[in-house]
């Protein structure tokens, strides 16, 4: 490069000096002088441009996860309907037993008795109103023994008030047939004997009125007592009976709701 220089510099000055034929002449040879120099391929020029560092990448930025969008609150649901209370007709049957034996020799008018349901009673849907079990509670309105041997039945009236389900109480109303009473024959007493001696007696005085002597009072005195014997059988007391566990059916007299 320095060679180049100082033949340029040369041709200058020449030209200067010599002319223009000189100053060609000097172009000449010295154009041939610098074909004759060699040139060193493998030089290696400082004027080339420094290379650019490339940037090292740059860190990925981790992407925020998206906020998850909360679920809209599904709308409660509209309250279920309340049943309908349980409820029975009037004239529905309550099958019950009844827990001790009844008579008109020792109860009276007044004196309550319970019964125990048999079955389930159900509504017309099929829910169960009364379960088995319940106790139905009965007071005895009326009661009193046969007194005659046309008497067939005696007088019994149970009326029901109330019935426990699951411990707690309900009214009840309606009526209730004991539906397997009998009468059973009382012992003798003194009333029996008194109408058996009554009749003796009366026999006794028509005998005598009417035969006029001790044999007719005889006489008449033992028809009188046949006939007193017979009477006291036709109006021997006989008491209404209502066998424990028997059953004793309960018809509701109105509608009966829980």
């Amino acid at each position: 490069m320095a060679a180049n220089r100082l033949a340029i510099l040369t041709l200058a000055l020449l030209a200067a000096c010599g002319g223009d034929r000189g100053a060609s002449m000097a172009a000449d040879s010295l154009s041939r002088d610098l074909q004759r120099l060699p040139v060193d391929s493998s030089a290696t020029f400082s004027d080339q441009a420094a290379a650019t560092p490339v940037p090292a990448p740059a860190a990925p930025v981790a992407a925020k996860p998206k906020a998850k969008a909360k679920p809209k609150p599904k709308p409660a649901p509209a309250p279920a309907p309340a049943p309908a209370p349980l409820a029975l007709d009037a004239g529905t049957v309550v099958a019950t037993t009844v827990d001790r034996e009844i008579t008109s020799k020792t109860d009276k008018p007044g004196a309550t008795v319970t019964g125990t349901v048999a079955s389930n009673v159900l509504d017309a849907t099929g829910r169960v109103v009364i379960p088995a079990g319940s106790r139905v509670t009965m007071t005895i309105t009326q009661i009193h023994e046969s007194e005659n041997k046309g008497d067939k039945t005696g007088k019994l009236t149970l009326t029901p008030t109330a019935v426990e389900i699951a411990g707690e109480s309900h009214a009840l109303d309606g009526s209730a047939v004991a539906l397997e009473r009998t009468l059973r024959d009382r012992k003798t007493n003194a009333g029996d004997v008194a109408k058996v001696g009554a009749g003796t007696a009366i026999g006794a005085l028509a005998g005598r009125v009417i035969g006029g002597n001790t044999k007719g009072a005889v006489i008449g005195g033992i028809i009188g007592g046949a006939v007193g014997t017979q009477r006291a059988i036709e109006t021997q007391d006989r008491d209404v009976v209502v066998p424990a566990n028997s059953r004793v059916e309960v018809t509701l007299g109105g509608t009966f709701t829980r």
